[in-house]
């Protein structure tokens, strides 16, 4: 009996233990179940993929010699690629009329704020932003595209504004350019910055349709 005893301890151990385990796992879950009701409750979502750059505000002395530059106007429809807080949407409608604009960003806060401030400025019904990735959205009707990226990602966008973007639509870049894709324009503005201006030309060069 007492042999009988003995061999049943480890027995029990293993259940203790396995019953601890079990419980460890049903509260990672509940507790994972719980902040994903919370997320959802609080009207938040996760960004889609991790963003392609660290987000810096356009200062407003840029925003304006990009705007300046395009000479954007009342018959325009602006797509800021890359939007953040929604500046550049915002004062294009803003200040300078534009028919429409979007902002495109793929992190649900910045979003969030950029309808915030929309809203602020009182251009709710002629901006809108949207929580898209920007190489897989659609900015077709874009007759003026804005954008502060980073060299590469210019790059590899590039074909993509070829593919969309109609002869005549004028693209401007804070601060970066686009490659071999050379500048029509290229001016500084009162904040110190670089703004390069393009426009899409009827025929596409061969060493530059494909990047």
């Amino acid at each position: 009996m007492r042999r009988q005893r003995l061999l049943l301890m480890p027995l029990a151990c293993i259940g203790i233990v396995g019953l601890g385990i079990t419980g460890y796992s049903l509260t990672t879950q509940t507790n994972a179940q719980t902040t994903q009701t919370q997320t959802i409750a609080q009207g938040t979502q996760a960004p889609l993929r991790e963003p392609d750059v660290v987000y810096v505000p356009t200062p407003q002395e840029t925003v304006e010699t990009m705007l300046k530059l395009a000479n954007v106007g009342k018959n325009d429809v602006l797509y800021d690629l890359g939007s953040g807080d929604g500046r550049i949407p915002i004062t294009a409608v803003q200040k300078y009329g534009v028919q429409r604009a979007v902002g495109i960003d793929i992190n649900p806060e910045r979003i969030k704020e950029a309808n915030a401030n929309a809203k602020k400025a009182g251009v709710t019904d002629r901006v809108k932003f949207l929580n898209q990735d920007l190489f897989k959205s659609d900015f077709s009707d874009a007759t003026v595209v804005t954008l502060y990226l980073l060299p590469e990602l210019n790059v590899k966008l590039r074909s993509q504004l070829f593919k969309q973007l109609k002869p005549g639509t004028r693209v401007v870049s804070h601060a970066f350019d686009m490659g071999d894709w050379k500048p029509e324009k290229v001016v500084q503005s009162p904040a110190g910055s670089t703004v390069y201006y393009w426009v899409i030309p009827k025929e596409i060069p061969q060493n530059l349709g494909d990047s």
